[in-house]
């Protein structure tokens, strides 16, 4: 009987202490996407008011705990396939440099910390914190093997922060920022798989299962359709949203808008990107420029126009 020991890792990919071990199992990188439950308190003029945005502060720390739980979480359940995975494998878990109890330590911790805090905010928000939690575990468990529902599963964990961060106001979420959210996180997670898929080729459905369902060219059609819908909702919504300035001029957002989903398409299919879009994010000069941008033109014509 043989036993299955973790990969013995090059010196290159070995972490100094435990400390960041455990820093690398929660995955850091991956909090800027708890960004978007600034979207309600920028969307709705409340930006500059310093209770509002200490509240959302307190909000986005929740999100970042709670999906960090996650991630150990999925790293524990995939910690087999991990290890065929040419960069996953090098992860905390997957190369034992943590162990199995260890790692349902840090989960319980964080999970101590960031549930408590959030009901401490608002009831309301702790309860769309909880159904964050759950949808992401019966992902990790369940929802991720099944074709599709993979990545509309991902996109509902994005929509449930957008909206974390309206309830946490008691603000009206807007049916745009709902419409948009979906697009645009259908549009990252299907360019994901596609990454996944070619990068792995054979071995992905030893990886994941659904990934033999797929296919470059399917993913590729998946991937235009969410692109286009994106730039159509955004566009709808820079001159039919009741909360903008009459003079329409959010429009003047449309091409940073189109030009950082060319900028990503583009990534994807001539720099191999798409695996990690948080990593794209921070790397990738013209697309943070472009995102950089856009912001700051969307909040000047939101709070001086």
């Amino acid at each position: 009987m043989t036993i299955d020991r973790p990969p013995v890792l090059p010196a290159t990919y070995r972490y100094r202490s435990n400390a960041l071990a455990y820093l690398a199992a929660i995955r850091p990188k991956q909090w800027t996407k708890n960004a978007i439950v600034f979207a309600a308190l920028v969307f709705d003029l409340k930006l500059f008011d310093l209770d509002r945005l200490l509240t959302v502060i307190g909000a986005f720390v929740c999100f970042c705990l709670a999906s960090s739980a996650v991630y150990v979480v999925n790293d524990l359940h995939d910690v087999e396939s991990d290890r065929l995975h040419p960069k996953k494998r090098h992860r905390p878990i997957a190369s034992g440099q943590i162990s199995r109890q260890s790692a349902w330590l840090l989960v319980a911790l964080l999970l101590l910390i960031c549930i408590p805090l959030a009901l401490a905010l608002r009831p309301e928000f702790g309860a769309v914190l909880l159904g964050y939690l759950a949808l992401m575990t019966a992902y990790t468990f369940v929802l991720k093997h099944l074709v599709i529902v993979d990545v509309f599963a991902i996109s509902a964990g994005f929509v449930l922060r957008a909206a974390g961060g309206a309830v946490v106001l008691d603000i009206p979420i807007s049916p745009w920022l709902y419409v948009c959210t979906v697009l645009l996180s259908l549009f990252i997670g299907f360019g994901k798989r596609r990454h996944e898929l070619l990068l792995l080729e054979v071995k992905a459905g030893s990886h994941r299962r659904n990934l033999e369902e797929y296919s470059p060219e399917l993913l590729d059609q998946f991937i235009t359709i969410s692109a286009a819908a994106t730039i159509m909702a955004y566009s709808l919504y820079t001159f039919e949203a009741d909360t903008l300035p009459d003079d329409r001029s959010m429009m003047l957002t449309i091409p940073f808008v189109l030009y950082a989903i060319m900028r990503y398409l583009f990534l994807v299919h001539r720099r191999d990107g798409g695996g990690s879009p948080e990593q794209i994010l921070l790397s990738d000069m013209p697309l943070l420029g472009c995102i950089t941008l856009w912001g700051i033109v969307a909040v000047a014509i939101l709070y001086l126009g």
